[in-house]
């Protein structure tokens, strides 16, 4: 007995199954490697520098602006190489006479965004004006004229 419509025409028209391979556990934990390196590197706080330096805005500068900035203030940490962040420079005369202090002061307080510079988070919730005025002036001293 012939049946009508034949049976091939009858069954659902699902999309084929996506072929697993063993590939994927290898994906998983390179990506939660990365992702656990970077919550850590998140966390961590730079050692030296700053810490023992008695100026204002050292201390504020070690616990804000060091992890990307780096310790020594020229942008070369290791998050902002993991994170494929260029912060800037300030140890650069020319470049840091270029930015007034009122520039330097509205990037802090209210981010990099609004000026062209994403990378750079907003801290005009965690410091009042006059810790970022004191900021402001610690970030001059590393393009300031060592003396001796």
């Amino acid at each position: 007995m012939i049946s009508w419509p034949p049976r091939e025409v009858n069954r659902p028209c699902y999309p084929k199954p996506i072929m697993r391979t063993r590939r994927w556990p290898w994906v998983a934990l390179g990506v939660g490697i990365v992702a656990g390196g970077t919550a850590l590197g998140l966390l961590a706080v730079p050692q030296g520098g700053p810490q023992t330096d008695g100026r204002p805005g050292a201390a504020l500068y070690r616990a804000h602006c060091a992890t990307c900035h780096g310790v020594s203030g020229r942008g070369d940490s290791w998050r902002a190489r993991l994170l494929f962040l260029r912060p800037g420079d300030f140890t650069d005369p020319k470049a840091m006479r270029a930015l007034s202090d009122d520039f330097l002061f509205q990037i802090i307080k209210h981010g990099g965004s609004s000026f062209g510079k994403p990378g750079m988070p907003s801290f005009g919730f965690h410091l009042t004006d006059e810790e970022i005025r004191s900021l402001v002036a610690y970030v001059r001293t590393f393009s300031a004229p060592q003396r001796h």
